[in-house]
């Protein structure tokens, strides 16, 4: 059982680092579409996958065009504040990709516009956040995924 994880346009190195720790430890593949706030040498980066970043399989994209054009008929689901079902709804499958968006703002417009029937979030129960961290939020939808496969 393998996931895929996509950050479109991650702005952190150190939740993208952890996300590549957390790819290592669960099988899966880390995809990541650019522009990136960082850069990809980045030792702060690195440092946050600790010594494991070498192991990883990572795929890189100039784009979100360039994404879809190599990944064409897979299985997506986005993930996002702004959307009322619940990641616990997610059709889990081997192979599925899971596509979080940036740390400042989430996926665009236009990606959650063209997807509407595979948007879902993780319920937040506080009026005072806007959303969770990303590398938290990887976390919980890629071994909620892996609890349900099992």
């Amino acid at each position: 059982m393998a996931y895929n994880i996509v950050l479109v346009e991650p702005e952190i190195h150190t939740n993208t680092g952890n996300i590549g720790r957390l790819s290592l430890a669960s099988g899966s593949n880390l995809h990541l579409v650019k522009p990136f706030g960082f850069e990809i040498t980045d030792a702060r980066l690195k440092r946050a996958g600790l010594d494991y970043w070498q192991h990883l399989d990572v795929h890189i994209y100039e784009n979100i065009e360039e994404f879809y054009t190599k990944n064409t008929n897979k299985k997506m689901v986005y993930l996002t504040s702004k959307s009322q079902k619940s990641y616990t709804e997610i059709p889990f499958e081997d192979e599925l990709f899971l596509v979080f968006g940036k740390e400042s703002v989430g996926l665009s417009a236009a990606i959650t516009d063209a997807h509407k029937e595979d948007l879902y979030t993780i319920p937040m129960f506080s009026e005072h956040i806007r959303s969770l961290n990303l590398a938290n939020a990887v976390s919980i939808v890629v071994y909620e995924g892996i609890r349900r496969l099992q």
